[in-house]
């Protein structure tokens, strides 16, 4: 009849925190109806015949006691064999002790109201999961496969990856990939908060879950079923229900004593009523007993870090922000540094060739060309954006060759060319010193700019300038961050010094390390930790995934970053909007002084119940023998009050991710009003009292 908790739950939220709220209450309905029924019959004959204890009258209360206790007797029993005695033991132990000083009727309505009034938290909590639910079904169950120009439609659960999908306008996307064909307005609300559709094009990553306005696209699968971002966003949530953070751990432990020291305080409150000289006061020592154990229920406590945590990780979901862990939500309150990479997070990543730099006597398209086939198997985003260059520029170049990039400085490659070294200016002058002179005079031309440097055979040919837009946002989100108690902002990248340092005089950093081997990132961020700094890193590169892992917080830009990355990093951001950190930083906070309220009121609360029950104030509420059992349920319905303010203030977590983009909305609109008239031919901000 009752359904006992673990911690591997199978439902979607599991923020319940002892075997009586597994209790289904839903099925047995009818049976707890009767159940209270017997109890109110026998109330009833007390008053009218005053025959209470008489065994006609306290039969049908036996009965309703026994049958409404069943549950919370079976969840006892399954917390005593699992060693982890909690709150269904002690409400178990409260209705038998009531029945034990013949309070069959009392018995009856406490196990009645124990019952009841854990439904309505558990419903409560219910009102989140659906909410988190609703996200999860916005994945379709079928995808429409295209094979030979044909359509099929098969489980959205068994495409696989390069499998082609085609959806229609109006229908939601069943997997994550990149469109080959079509073109459409994408709404990405569900899984990055962006309120405003985006434009998808060919080659555009869209993912499952995500609405598809206007025109028919055909998508190449990248993640399907489990592995795609809604999918990751569920489980992520899951685990947060399941993961104990350290404050859990300790409420945990300090609950293994409460149950014991809760039986003691319960025996000891007895043993002085008991003994007391005042008549009335002996005589309901029994029921005075039982609301200690009522109210002494460490239900609330258990369920103040839990609750808030999953509220919070829904939240940053629903913002684009996956946090993977509840350790990372903790130890973004405390961070008070945080770096950056460059290239694909202070800047767009997206690189476009600004200057071709040839030595002397070569011809600029061959030093196009010899770049481009040297970096066609490379990822790296400038060597995407020369790949791009050189298609638009229709360069030919044979795809074939053996290709080694060598991690941090370049591609070494041997081509139908000859022996290719597309890399880093230092990595360059390694393999061949003789180059210097040439190199340097062509690092002048591209001054400013990111630099792909070429040698052909030991003949330098010259170098590719590429340059970088800096994101809108990222001044704004420095700035924000500094407000918020970060003492240091800088950039690590391994980008050339001019370059790094024109951006971070751009962006505001107070410092700036340049021309970076992923291991000396790593350093870098190590060094910061042994100087008490707590460090949040953001980066995107597979040259980032060491000091994301060292990192207290490692954050990844999740729609670009590179799959290293993302498993180094305990943070996704989905949207590739830096505005995300800030609110990580409130949202971390946030829930930790949501904990610590639901705490303190927790304890608060137990407290008071404790001085009321010891003191008989409850059990004097009944001021009739046939009354006695009333003030036993006013205890029972304290005992849940702390629940409900504990889930109601935690989901009120809910709404922090719906007021931070309400107010980043009105920024946005402030910020488009001041837009003044701008000419060409002007020039803006260079007195410090004029206005950029």
């Amino acid at each position: 009849m009752a359904d006992t908790h673990t911690h591997a739950h199978d439902s979607d939220l599991g923020i319940d925190c002892c075997s009586h709220h597994e209790i289904e209450i839903d099925r047995y309905i009818l049976l707890y109806l009767v159940g209270g029924m017997l109890a109110l019959v026998s109330l009833i004959a007390g008053w009218f015949f005053g025959r209470e204890q008489d065994t006609i009258t306290v039969i049908p209360a036996v009965l309703g006691a026994l049958m409404l206790g069943f549950p919370l007797f079976k969840s006892s029993f399954d917390e005593i064999i699992k060693r982890k005695v909690s709150s269904s033991s002690l409400a178990a132990l409260a209705i038998l002790a009531a029945m034990a000083v013949e309070q069959y009727v009392t018995a009856a309505f406490l196990a009645f109201i124990l019952l009841v009034a854990d439904q309505i938290v558990r419903r409560t909590a219910f009102g989140a999961k659906a909410a988190i639910e609703g996200l999860m079904k916005l994945t379709p169950d079928v995808a429409r496969i295209v094979e030979n120009g044909s359509e099929r439609e098969i489980e959205a659960k068994s495409v696989t990856v390069g499998q082609i999908v085609r959806v229609r306008a109006g229908e939601n996307l069943p997997i994550d990939g990149r469109i080959i064909a079509g073109s459409s307005l994408i709404n990405q609300a569900s899984l990055t908060g962006e309120a405003e559709a985006v434009e998808a094009e060919v080659g555009r990553e869209v993912f499952a879950g995500t609405s598809n306005l206007t025109g028919n696209i055909d998508i190449e699968a990248t993640r399907a079923g489990d592995d795609s971002s809604i999918e990751q966003v569920k489980t992520l949530i899951r685990e947060a229900e399941q993961a104990k953070s350290e404050r859990q751990l300790l409420i945990e432990q300090v609950a293994k004593f409460y149950v014991p020291v809760a039986l003691s305080l319960a025996a000891l409150v007895y043993f002085l009523a008991r003994s007391s000289s005042d008549d009335d006061v002996a005589a309901r020592a029994g029921l005075t007993a039982v609301t200690v154990l009522v109210v002494t229920c460490p239900t609330a406590l258990l369920l103040s870090s839990p609750s808030a945590m999953v509220a919070a990780f829904a939240s940053s979901a629903r913002l684009g922000v996956r946090v993977k862990e509840t350790t990372y939500l903790e130890a973004a309150a405390n961070i008070d540094a945080i770096v950056f990479d460059k290239t694909g997070t202070i800047t767009s990543g997206r690189f476009e060739v600004s200057r071709l730099a040839p030595a002397e006597g070569v011809e600029g398209a061959h030093l196009l060309r010899a770049a481009a086939v040297g970096e066609q198997h490379s990822n790296h985003p400038l060597a995407q954006s020369i790949l791009r260059t050189a298609k638009q520029a229709k360069v030919a170049y044979e795809d074939n060759g053996r290709f080694e990039e060598v991690h941090g400085r370049g591609v070494k490659a041997e081509t139908a060319l000859g022996t290719l070294l597309v890399g880093r200016a230092s990595w360059i002058l390694e393999e061949a010193p003789g180059a210097e002179h040439a190199l340097r005079q062509a690092e002048k031309k591209i001054d400013g700019m990111s630099g792909v440097h070429v040698v052909q055979d030991g003949n330098y040919l010259g170098a590719v300038g590429l340059e970088d837009r800096v994101r809108d946002n990222a001044r704004r989100t420095i700035d924000r961050v500094r407000d918020l108690g970060v003492r240091f902002a800088a950039i690590f990248t391994g980008d050339r010094l001019s370059v790094a340092e024109r951006v971070g005089r751009q962006v505001g950093v107070d410092g700036v390390e340049a021309e970076c081997l992923p291991e000396e990132k790593h350093e870098l961020i190590k060094d910061m930790n042994k100087q008490g700094y707590r460090v949040l890193m953001v980066g995107d590169g597979i040259n980032d995934g060491p000091a994301l892992a060292e990192s207290d917080v490692g954050v990844v830009m999740g729609r670009s970053g590179s799959d290293v990355a993302a498993n180094s990093a305990g943070v996704a951001l989905m949207t590739d909007e830096l505005n995300r950190l800030p609110f990580l930083i409130e949202l971390s906070r946030r829930t930790r002084g949501i904990i610590t309220q639901n705490i303190a009121v927790s304890i608060l609360m137990a407290i008071i119940g404790l001085v009321l029950a010891a003191t008989g104030t409850f059990v004097s509420l009944g001021s009739s023998s046939a009354a006695a059992g009333l003030g036993v349920g006013v205890a029972a319905l304290f005992h849940f009050a702390p629940d409900v303010f504990v889930i109601g203030n935690s989901f009120r977590l809910f709404r922090f991710g719906e007021d931070f983009l309400a107010a980043e909305a009105r920024a946005t609109q402030q910020a488009e009003g001041a837009q003044r008239l701008r000419r060409e031919a002007s020039v803006r901000g260079l007195g410090t009292t004029q206005p950029a």
